[in-house]
């Protein structure tokens, strides 16, 4: 994938009242944060557009040198009712003076109130748990080892298999990445448990296959039979587009599930708590998960994650027998109940479906403009994605991507790094609160950048 470069380019000002660049880009000063880093860091850590966070508030994010950005980050759809907000805050100064910063899994009030609320989020609150962890590799993971084990209780070792989809991306732990549908994220492992098996996921571009018999047939090609299956995982929409399932597809591969008493999972760590304009993605195809993996925006800041699933599966191990260090944290569970309380009082998922109206058709209107280069537009609610392809094929262009974001920075718009299976897919996720004048100001400065880099490169 196509990297950063961290010398300084003179940029024009730009002052309205969302967005303020004061200095070259990036920031000269900044430059021996950025060298300490190289230093005391792996390089792993240096792939976002290359500024000093200093403070972010609501939908901005800015530096101490005076520039100020929209952002469409959201520190990675976490940041939903937005930074800093002020509930938050207070929630987590409460828990401070009280002086309650750690419990391991000794209980606190907070923790009830989480998983209650959490629970009522769920299809049928009175049939479900919650069993709250610190990140989504961690509630991916778990339903994984929830789903073997409620298979080889019930059914015994023959039962094993765990269906997964091409291009997902579940965590970076060693079974969320046996999960995954990425090859080059595997590599390390040598040898793998070949009981994870990848099927082609339906998002209607990459692969224009989006019937569910061609599930069907890649099992049987792979020897796998529904009666030894455990578990399916499937993001609610895969991170890389975004790329959504087919609702007649969702559909489909519920039945499935339930015939064969396979463990149904969607992962909504990046999906959940009102960022396609549900509450839960999965909400759009009319199904209910056996388990939902949430993370990110549950608590719009601190670690937070969460297994929300069926009792009889979330009731396997015996007490003290699945558990995590930081389980229901009080800081991060105090931020967790604070957000979701202004996530339902303020209504941002039904907002984030009304600015879809407004996001979207702008976003299409660009697209059309250079069909042959913005090959692939997907979105729902206040999450969406191009892809940047090479003139007239499917090919991804992960340079051409990469200068289309710096050209946005450079304007006072931060995205964080392209995504994709090559870096080609230019994401956008602002906070749900962001207002409607910036949203459209953001987009018109996301049609200069595209105008500045695509003019040039045809």
């Amino acid at each position: 994938m196509a990297s950063y470069n961290l010398t300084p380019v003179e940029v024009p000002q730009v002052e309205t009242k969302y967005r303020t660049i004061k200095t070259k880009i990036p920031v000269p000063e900044s430059l021996p944060i950025f060298e300490t880093l190289k230093k005391s860091e792996p390089q792993s850590m240096m792939g976002q557009p290359p500024i000093v966070w200093n403070k972010a508030d609501n939908f901005t994010v800015s530096d101490r040198w005076g520039n100020r950005w929209i952002d469409w980050s959201s520190c990675v759809l976490v940041s939903n009712i937005g930074h800093g907000r002020k509930e938050v805050k207070d929630a987590l100064k409460e828990s401070i003076d009280q002086g309650l910063l750690s419990t391991y899994v000794f209980v606190h009030e907070k923790r009830a109130e989480l998983t209650d609320l959490l629970c009522q989020l769920a299809p049928e609150p009175d049939n479900y748990q919650v069993f709250l962890l610190s990140t989504g590799s961690e509630a991916t993971e778990n339903c994984i080892k929830l789903s073997k084990t409620y298979a080889v209780e019930k059914y015994g070792p023959h039962k094993k298999y765990f269906i997964s989809f091409n291009n997902a991306f579940h965590g970076r732990t060693m079974g969320s990445q046996l999960a995954g549908g990425m090859e080059k994220q595997k590599k390390w492992m040598v040898d793998r448990d070949q009981t994870f098996v990848q099927v082609p996921f339906p998002d209607g571009y990459k692969n224009t296959d989006t019937s569910f018999d061609l599930f069907l047939s890649t099992l049987k090609e792979k020897g796998v039979k529904p009666e030894e299956i455990a578990g399916l995982m499937v993001e609610s929409y895969q991170g890389i587009g975004p790329d959504f399932l087919p609702v007649e597809y969702a559909q489909k591969m519920q039945e499935f599930c339930r015939k064969h008493d396979i463990v149904m999972i969607l992962d909504e760590v990046q999906a959940g708590f009102g960022r396609t304009g549900k509450m839960f993605c999965f909400e759009h195809y009319g199904i209910k998960p056996d388990l939902i993996a949430c993370g990110k925006g549950i608590s719009s800041s601190l670690p937070l994650s969460a297994v929300i699933g069926r009792k009889d599966i979330m009731g396997l191990y015996s007490p003290g027998s699945m558990t995590s260090t930081h389980s229901a944290s009080p800081l991060p569970t105090a931020a967790a109940v604070a957000n979701l309380k202004v996530l339902l009082a303020e209504k941002l998922t039904e907002r984030a479906a009304r600015m879809e109206k407004i996001l979207m058709p702008a976003l299409a209107k660009i697209q059309q403009k250079y069909p042959e280069r913005l090959g692939c537009l997907h979105g729902k609610g206040l999450v969406a994605g191009i892809q940047v392809v090479k003139p007239g094929t499917k090919t991804p262009d992960p340079d051409t991507a990469l200068a289309i974001n710096v050209a946005a920075l450079q304007k006072g718009l931060l995205m964080f790094a392209p995504v994709g299976l090559a870096g080609e897919c230019l994401k956008i996720a602002p906070p749900l609160t962001i207002e409607e004048a910036a949203l459209q100001e953001s987009l018109q400065v996301f049609e200069e950048a595209c105008d500045q880099v695509l003019a040039v490169r045809g």
